[in-house]
Formats: structure tokens, sequence, C-alpha cells
């Protein structure tokens, strides 16, 4: 059965589960949402949007080294308790994550950390592309936020398709362990060293 976007972001909207576990749910529940719903928290994939707004004052700062030596990372992931920054699960995530960091480059943790100029002269760039490539005026807006959304995959450590598993992105990484350790969980900062190059991050 054909899911439409409109669907996987009402369903989204109302969990704050991940763009592809929605659409998993969906297709699942043949379109029907109290059944996605229920899908989705028998997973235990809904009710991350509920933590998000919860005080995150514990964490770890994970280091990660490329086994040429060449690229470090360190990074910090807070959690709300100190039980939950032990645990094994929360450490592998921010290991995870700092490794996926090493690999992919990303510029900014997410789009709200990209400076106003920055995200200013891309759209300038975007807009003169597309009139250059004789796109109509009317749809340049939508040209415009389209290949933007493209820019946040490549420079936001949370758009960026997850390394270990490209059909996820990190973001929605983070909702699942929300989900399944039960507490809001956020990606605060991160450097990326890479040898002879100014830090990043």
């Amino acid at each position: 059965m054909e899911i439409n976007a409109a669907q996987v972001k009402e369903l989204r909207e109302s969990t704050g589960a991940g763009i592809m576990d929605c659409k998993k749910a969906l297709q699942e529940a043949q379109g029907d949402m109290g059944k996605a719903l229920r899908i989705l928290r028998e997973k235990g994939l809904a009710g991350a949007k509920k933590k998000a707004g919860r005080a995150v004052a514990d964490g770890v700062v994970d280091a990660y080294i490329h086994l040429n030596n060449r690229i470090g990372v360190l990074l910090e992931v807070n959690c709300e308790t100190d039980f939950v920054a032990r645990n094994e699960t929360f450490r592998a995530l921010a290991h995870d994550i700092a490794m996926h960091i090493a690999a992919a480059s990303p510029l900014f943790v997410s789009a709200e950390d990209i400076p106003p100029e920055v995200l200013e002269q891309e759209r300038e760039i975007y807009r003169a592309r597309a009139l250059q490539e004789g796109k109509p005026e009317k749809v340049l807006d939508k040209i415009v936020e389209g290949r933007l959304q493209k820019y946040y995959e490549e420079v936001c450590l949370l758009d960026q398709p997850f390394v270990k598993d490209p059909e996820i992105t990190v973001g929605e990484l983070v909702q699942r362990a929300i989900a399944s350790l039960g507490e809001n969980i956020v990606v605060r900062r991160f450097v990326r060293y890479r040898l002879g190059e100014e830090a990043g991050g």
C-alpha cells in the first residue's frame, strides 16, 4: 500500500518516532493510523517526543580515534540521570555517533546550529543556480527549500544517514535510544580533528 508523506508526518508529530519507523508502521497497518500507533508503541518507539523537553544534566564525553590515528572525535551526549549515563546501550550509542562523525564529517549537530548568514548564503546560491537552470519564478522557493534539505543531510549530524545503517538518520537513531532507555537524550556538541587540518564541529 502506498503511504504518503502527510500520513508519515502526522504519525511522526504525534509520536516523536523516526520517519522510517513511522513509514514502516503505516505500511504494516495498511494506512490505519490507530494500528500504526499501536505498532510503534509495541516496539517502544512512540513517546520519545514527550521526553524531549526534559532536562539533561548527565551524560558522557566519548572519544573515537580512527584506526590510522589520523582522525579523532570528541563528542558530548547528555541524558537525564547517572544511571543511564553508565548504561552500556547509552555508551554504545555515544561511541557509534562519534564513529559516524569521524566517517561522515558533519559541520553542525542540527539545522538550528547553522549560523543565519551561512543559511542565507546557501539560499542565494540555490536560487541563483535554479534561475540559471531556467526554473520558473513561481517554483523557486520550493526548489531552494528542497536543496536546503539536501544541504542539511550533508552538514548536519542528526540529518545524516547513519553510517552503520543508512536506512535511518542519526536523529532517528537517537529517537530509538530515547524510546528504549526512557530518558531524553541530546547530542550536545562535538569536535572532529583530522591530522593537519583545523578542528571542526
